[in-house]
């Protein structure tokens, strides 16, 4: 993506708590890139600023989201299924939460489907690299999250992977630790593979990092045809991530579906 013009950047889930980082961090690049956002309703839509750029559709109707891709160089995917809370759940009584997912937004329609529909479309559009945020965990069947309103969604999540990796097109895959509302640029930033970073104490990452490197790995051949697991030192140790091209290493080059 070295071209002289400013690449034309779409980002899906504009409207969530990471994807609505993303597109402010690349409209105040703007010398760099075009920002354009997609989202599922009009009221998120007005959310981040309402702007021309921002589409309106649902991922899981492949027709909708065709013109938010055409012309575009790069796709961010920061769609995600979110599980609720179920009402009337009484902590004081010693009970646990429940979850479910409303209808049409589970997991196998958002994460799976959803996300098919965005490669495929991009496919067709000749995008030239999809950077990919989905989350560390899915070497374990029985992760926590797979049972959240039995949606299995970390299953989901990595077979939208596969179908990423298998599709052709140059692709890099986040997958975050757990994702905390913190300002970003003050850690030591981490990769890992294969869920190794579970194992450790650094397992959580700053949206607005994750943010960062979404966009970053636009910048850096060494990014494309990987999947990474990130997180970060906490604040105050470490020292704080400036050299993004160092972050992507050579030796994490295939997929580990």
């Amino acid at each position: 993506m070295a071209d002289s013009r400013p690449s034309t950047v779409l980002v899906t889930g504009a409207g969530g708590r990471t994807g609505s980082i993303v597109y402010k961090k690349l409209k105040e690049r703007s010398g760099q890139y075009v920002a354009r956002g997609l989202v599922r309703t009009q009221e998120s839509r007005e959310k981040i600023g309402g702007a021309e750029d921002v589409y309106v559709g649902d991922i899981t109707e492949a027709e909708r989201i065709t013109p938010a891709i055409q012309g575009i160089d790069a796709l961010i995917i920061l769609t995600s299924a979110v599980p609720k809370m179920k009402p009337g759940f009484d902590p004081s009584k010693g009970e646990r939460p429940e979850f479910y997912y409303e209808d049409g937004a589970y997991p196998e329609q958002v994460d799976w489907i959803g996300q098919k529909n965005q490669i495929d479309a991009a496919k067709d559009a000749g995008v030239k690299q999809i950077v990919l945020v989905g989350s560390m965990g899915g070497t374990n069947l029985n992760n926590p999250l797979n049972s959240l309103g039995n949606g299995n969604i970390l299953i989901w999540k990595r077979k939208a992977e596969q179908y990423l990796a298998d599709s052709g097109i140059p692709y890099t895959i986040i997958r975050a630790g757990g994702l905390q509302d913190k300002d970003g640029g003050v850690r030591e930033l981490l990769v890992g593979k294969d869920d190794e970073l579970l194992q450790t104490e650094t397992r959580t990452i700053a949206r607005a990092d994750v943010a960062e490197v979404c966009i970053q790995a636009l910048q850096f051949e060494e990014a494309k045809f990987k999947a990474y697991d990130l997180a970060s030192k906490p604040e105050g140790t470490g020292t704080p991530t400036k050299d993004f091209k160092a972050l992507f290493p050579k030796s994490l080059l295939d997929f580990d579906s």
